[in-house]
This record gives C-alpha cells, sequence and structure tokens, in this order.
C-alpha cells in the first residue's frame, strides 16, 4: 500500500483549503496552550486568562506579518477552536482578532505579566478601546489597582480626563507637609474637579452649591476619589464665642487626617486662604487626633488667577490647595422643558460604585 508522509499529507491539505502550511501546527499548540490553562485555572483566574489572551495575540500578530495569514485564516482558527471548546464565547474571530491587537498594544511580555493582568479582562478591553497613549495606559492601570474601580468606574474616570487633571492643583503642600504626606496629598488632589452632574445658574450661591453636592453625594464621592470619608456639612466650630461652620468636611483614610473643603461660586480670592488657614488651625486644635497627620483644606473656586493663588499661599501656614471645579450651565428656558430632567438621566445611569463611602456623624 503506498504511504504518503505526514508532512506532505499536511502540505497538501494546507493547499487545497487555501491555508498557511504552518495552520495545523498553531492550531495544535493553542489548544494544548488552552487546555493547560483551563486545567490549571478553569479559565477563572485572570491573571492567567489574560497572559493566555495575550499570548494568543502575539502569535497571530507574528503570523499575519506574513502573507500568508490573512482574515480567512483567522476565521479558520476561530472555528476550529470554538469546536474545541464550545464552552468558551471568547475566541470568535473578532475577538482574535481583539486579542492580536492587545499583544500589539502591549509588546512587553513582562509588564503584560505584572502590571497588565493585575485588572479584568473586560477593563483592558475598554481601556485599550478609549486610550491610546500608550503612558497613560499604564498609569489608568496602576490607579485601578490601587483604587479598585470597577469596569464603569474606569470608563467614568477616562472620559472625564482624569489623567490630565490629577495632580493639577496649585497647593503649597510641598513646604507645608511632610515630604510622604505632601507627595501623596498633591496626587490626590484633582483640578479641576467635574461637577457635571450638577445644573447650577451663573449667579447660584455656595448654599445652593453645598446642597446640590449634598443632593449627589455618591457622584460627588467618586469624583473626590477613593479615601474620602464624609464627615460632614455646616460642621459647627465654636472659637472665642463665636460660631463658626465648614462647608463639608472629610476625612481621608490614607493620609490620615481632615480634609476641609470651602466652597466658592466665584474666582478665588487672597482672603480666602486666610479664612481656610484659620478654619484648619481650629480643626487641629479641636478635632485633630495625636496620630493624625495635619489637616488640608481646599479651596473649591469656580474660576482661579494663578500668580494670585501662589502669592495667597506663599506665607500661609496651614497646607492649602485651590482647585477650580466645573459644572453644567443651566438650560436655556426654550430648551428646558425639552429635554430629560436630571434626575431622569439618573435613573438610567449604570456607573455606579462597588461600595458605598465610608460616613462619620459630624
Amino acid at each position: 500500500m503506498f504511504h504518503v508522509p505526514t508532512w506532505q499529507l499536511v502540505d497538501f491539505v494546507a493547499k487545497e483549503l487555501s491555508i498557511p502550511a504552518d495552520y495545523p501546527e498553531l492550531l495544535s499548540q493553542l489548544k494544548e496552550r488552552i487546555r493547560t490553562a483551563q486545567v490549571k485555572a478553569a479559565l477563572a483566574v485572570n491573571s492567567d486568562l489574560v497572559c493566555l489572551y495575550w499570548s494568543i495575540g502575539r502569535d497571530i500578530s507574528d503570523r499575519m506579518a506574513t502573507a500568508t495569514w490573512g482574515t480567512k485564516t483567522i476565521d479558520r482558527l476561530s472555528g476550529d477552536l470554538i469546536k474545541a471548546f464550545p464552552d468558551s464565547s471568547s475566541f470568535s474571530a473578532r475577538n482574535l482578532m481583539f486579542m492580536r491587537r492587545f499583544a500589539e498594544a502591549w509588546p512587553d511580555e513582562q509588564i503584560v505579566k505584572q502590571l497588565v493582568s493585575q485588572i479584568p479582562w473586560g477593563h483592558n478591553v475598554r481601556l485599550l478601546g478609549a486610550v491610546k497613549d500608550p503612558q497613560q495606559r499604564v498609569w489608568y492601570v496602576q490607579q485601578t489597582i490601587q483604587n479598585g474601580w470597577s469596569r464603569n468606574v474606569l470608563l467614568h474616570q477616562i472620559d472625564t480626563g482624569l489623567y490630565a487633571r490629577q495632580g493639577k492643583a496649585l497647593t503649597n503642600f510641598e513646604t507645608r507637609l511632610p515630604a510622604p504626606q505632601s507627595d501623596l496629598a498633591h496626587q490626590l488632589i484633582k483640578d479641576p474637579y467635574n461637577f457635571e452632574f450638577l445644573t447650577l445658574a451663573e449667579q447660584a450661591h455656595e448654599n445652593e452649591l453645598q446642597r446640590g453636592l449634598l443632593a449627589h453625594l455618591r457622584d460627588f464621592m467618586v469624583e473626590l476619589g477613593v479615601g474620602f470619608a464624609f464627615v460632614g456639612s455646616r460642621v459647627h466650630l465654636e472659637v472665642g464665642d463665636e460660631d463658626f461652620y465648614l462647608d463639608l468636611l472629610f476625612y481621608h483614610l490614607k493620609l490620615r487626617c481632615f480634609v476641609v473643603i470651602d466652597l466658592k461660586t466665584g474666582k478665588f480670592k487672597p482672603e480666602y486662604a486666610g479664612k481656610m488657614n484659620f478654619y484648619l488651625a481650629a480643626v487641629d486644635d479641636m478635632l485633630r487626633h495625636e496620630d493624625d497627620q495635619p489637616s488640608i483644606g481646599l479651596i473649591l473656586c469656580r474660576d482661579k488667577n494663578k500668580v494670585v493663588v501662589e502669592y495667597s499661599l506663599k506665607d500661609m501656614q496651614k497646607p492649602i490647595g485651590v482647585p477650580q471645579y466645573k459644572l453644567t450651565e443651566t438650560l436655556p428656558d426654550d430648551l428646558s422643558g425639552q429635554l430629560p430632567t436630571v434626575e431622569q438621566l439618573e435613573a438610567e445611569l449604570h456607573d455606579v460604585p462597588d461600595s458605598e463611602p465610608l460616613r462619620k456623624d459630624s
């Protein structure tokens, strides 16, 4: 009986089916790799899963660099993998092409293993689609790991341009706080803060802004960031038989200090810094515990002059930051009745934090 060598038979079949000669070899390798990963982690351990998808994408990318691999071959590969692993929905042609894109976006295997694989695959899919700059992608991965962001929170932070806002506020932290705390505090403060979940008139007063933030406390806490614990609003301080009230008081769990927020609906004025310096002195004396770090003040303004802020903070003894915030402007009367209300929009939102913020009563 005439015997045809295996390699010739494979080559003949490959030519007949218009697929590359090395296709059967790769298919066999991928099946074995997938089976190994399934046995090891049942495709449930995120790190192994992300690394597996990256390796598949890398192999596809390497072969598509040649003229013999094209979309028809990927379609064939998808069909064969789906037949071999019918319980998995991950091997569609579209997903395989995304794995290729993922591998090309993260060419360094060590970065994938040590960093990128620490966030879920769904996060990676959204991140790659939303952020083109590699440096920004690394930063968002790091922040997701540190803060435990859900996929929706990650997308929200990307949509609001957090990378460009984080650590940009004008402060005197460097000269008023010890080195470790000053660096961390500076990085935690944004500029501007995004209060687009509010709609206030141009002439709105501070108490209206305060009520709006409290009414949307969940959104406000997400914008402030992980670590802020709400203590209270209109917190009463009695100094020299006179009554004073803090707009908002928080405690930051990482900084281990109180954070006093003063709300201003207009442009920053130098006297605001003196008032905040007074508030911080009183909080440190009356509320601060022995183990707490120095309290920090944030003067949230609608607008500011950089030079005026720098001179105002220069000789202040307490650590103060002056970030801006932005709002959604009030709609014209002829349009306001034609669009859904804020409440109606909120009812449809799915971007909800994974857990409730820690709250202490004042």
